[in-house]
């Protein structure tokens, strides 16, 4: 790696904690954490990996899935005209990535970065002009690992990116619901449990492989053996 392209990457580093400030999320401490998470949370800050995710086509994406068809939902949804369904709309808000949260994980030279992720649903349909929020939380886990060659370099390998499963968790936080609309968001919250894991892993892991395989194969082990002595300080 070229000396300017080191000095830049330092220079990256020593600036996260501001941008981070900037972003409301001081209290994140990222000064202790590894610089590989660092790197990791400032590269989705540049490539406005938040902004990604608000402007995914939710009700598009469960009418598409066919997730829509289960109980009362597809009841609800048939029985629209074209018009009403195009009237109802299903929005990403309020959007928290925790940048100066990520967790690595390591064994030897492989590692998975772990990153939380909270967002609204702000669900409106064409019959009901009130507002329905819905709280959504999950994690997102990416593996990579540094693998030898039959020359002996080292190269980086992406592995499995994917939320949590067991990780996803819905909320409706508005009150007064009719039981009518409370077994139609039984269902909608089990279809998006279905749907959402996907659509987040379609806009952030793209970007976390591209933030890796910008690094050079030194600096990248530099980094990973960082990150287990910070690893080990903790203990």
């Amino acid at each position: 790696m070229c000396p300017i392209w080191r000095l830049l990457v330092l220079l990256s580093l020593l600036s996260l904690p501001s941008a981070l400030h900037k972003q409301g999320l001081a209290k994140a401490h990222v000064d202790s954490k590894p610089a590989l998470a660092r790197i990791i949370a400032q590269g989705l800050m540049k490539h406005n990996a938040e902004g990604r995710i608000q402007n995914i086509r939710l009700m598009e994406s469960l009418n598409a899935s066919g997730q829509m068809a289960p109980g009362m939902v597809g009841w609800l949804i048939s029985s629209m005209s074209l018009q009403q369904q195009q009237e109802s709309s299903a929005n990403v808000t309020n959007i928290q990535l925790d940048y100066g949260g990520i967790r690595m994980s390591f064994h030897k030279e492989w590692f998975s970065a772990n990153i939380s992720l909270e967002f609204d649903i702000d669900l409106r349909l064409s019959f009901n002009n009130k507002i329905i929020k819905i709280h959504v939380c999950m994690n997102l886990v990416m593996e990579f690992w540094l693998e030898k060659d039959e020359f002996g370099r080292r190269d980086l390998a992406i592995g499995s990116c994917g939320v949590e499963q067991s990780s996803i968790y819905t909320t409706v936080l508005t009150e007064d619901i009719s039981p009518k609309m409370k077994h139609f968001l039984r269902h909608f919250r089990e279809n998006l449990v279905k749907v959402t894991p996907h659509l987040v892993e379609s806009q952030v892991c793209p970007l976390i492989s591209e933030i890796l395989r910008q690094l050079d194969v030194k600096l990248l082990k530099s980094l990973m053996e960082q990150a287990v002595a910070h690893k080990f300080n903790q203990l």
